[in-house]
């Protein structure tokens, strides 16, 4: 009778334990990790081809603004590429490399990047342009994969 009894108090208090206990945490969705340097160069080696649709994997579709150079502003990755196209149109060839300046900030399923890009552009025409402009991209965890929601290049006035 003593065993039974002690059989039950025991079951009683896992019962009850199991009552106290938290819920079990929903399942947290796992953000890959932040884009590195060596992925960051790799967006800017795909421009140097001057060709956007080599580097459209990694902007997200839909309504987002982009700011380039030139013109002032896109609303999509749809214009931002059409636009592109016409401005790199007038090039032959392309080196861009990120600075030391370059800044990763994660947050949560966002990971905005700051740095600046040294440039060297070949017109059509032979001229060479050199010089650095200013990056600063958003990028967002979409299906496990970082896409590029906000941009903006600038060059400084001369």
């Amino acid at each position: 009778m003593n065993r039974l009894l002690a059989i039950s108090i025991c079951l009683l208090a896992l019962t009850l334990s199991s009552f106290t206990q938290p819920p079990m945490a929903a399942a947290k969705k796992s953000t890959p990790s932040a884009p590195d340097k060596a992925y960051l160069q790799k967006i800017w080696d795909g421009w140097a081809a001057l060709n956007p649709d080599n580097v459209a994997q990694y902007y997200a579709t839909g309504p987002n603004t982009f700011f380039d150079i030139a013109p002032l502003k896109y609303s999509s990755w749809d214009e931002y590429r059409n636009g592109a196209k016409a401005v790199l149109s007038g090039y032959k060839g392309a080196r861009f490399t990120l600075n030391d300046d370059l800044a990763i900030h994660p947050h949560g399923d966002l990971v905005w990047v700051t740095a600046t890009v040294k440039e060297e552009m070949t017109t059509k025409a032979g001229k060479v342009e050199m010089g650095n402009f200013r990056w600063t991209a958003v990028f967002e965890d979409q299906s496990g994969k970082w896409m590029i929601v906000h941009e903006h290049v600038s060059a400084p006035l001369q």
